[in-house]
């Protein structure tokens, strides 16, 4: 009789084991599902900023194939169609439109320069934030976006000293700028982008920095003689 009960109670204890076993198997299994379907979501989302990402940027690469004098000023329905779609979702914003070409050969870096600086024209290509028109005399700030995928302005920090910034405005003038400076900011400090340039052209370039988000990457140039 006492092995019989004996036996049972081991039945028992294996079968609370098992039970546990399933249980905690049960738990892990649900706990996989959920992170992989926390994990699809997450790419889901990511795919779709990206892609919408793109999207923008294919604009900058339409308004690249456009840029010149004439086209600039003509009646060139796909001209006006790209600048159209830049501002149709900025109504409350100053019109934006393209002011000139910026090239770094050294980063393979060209894009247009948009006039007017705001969340959704940068994401579409750098923009004029403060200072004069291309080629002007004075400090031509440009601001872009650091998506670290190599657009707009993600190499900015591979750029070095003596590298040339080339500008070429509207009436097709081309100026070289060579990098004399690189620093960082901090995001609430703008004394790069001072005006006193003793009657000199300068350019200067901000982004965010990767590393360090209060952080700002500034690239300054002048004109070359």
């Amino acid at each position: 009789m006492n092995q019989i009960l004996e036996n049972k109670q081991q039945n028992l204890e294996i079968n609370k084991k098992k039970d546990k076993k399933n249980i905690l198997l049960t738990k892990y299994k649900l706990q996989f599902i959920f992170c992989l379907i926390i994990l699809l979501i997450s790419l889901s989302i990511y795919s779709i900023y990206m892609y919408k990402l793109n999207k923008k940027e294919n604009i900058s690469h339409k308004l690249l194939n456009k840029f010149n004098i004439t086209s600039l000023y003509s009646n060139d329905n796909d001209y006006n169609l790209i600048k159209t779609s830049i501002n149709n979702n900025n109504e409350n914003s100053n019109k934006v439109y393209v002011i000139g070409l910026l090239e770094i050969d050294s980063i393979n870096l060209t894009y247009p320069i948009l006039s007017n600086v705001s969340n959704e024209y940068l994401k579409i290509s750098p923009c004029r934030f403060f200072g004069p028109m291309p080629n002007e005399i004075g400090n031509l700030c440009i601001a872009g976006h650091n998506y670290k995928n190599y657009k707009f302005f993600s190499r900015l920090n591979d750029v070095k000293i003596n590298d040339i910034i080339s500008i070429q405005d509207l009436v097709g003038k081309k100026i070289n700028y060579i990098v004399y400076k690189k620093y960082n900011i901090n995001a609430d400090e703008f004394d790069c982008t001072n005006q006193n340039t003793n009657g000199k052209r300068e350019v200067t370039l901000i982004t965010c920095n990767n590393i360090n988000n209060s952080k700002r990457i500034v690239i300054k140039a002048k004109e070359t003689d």
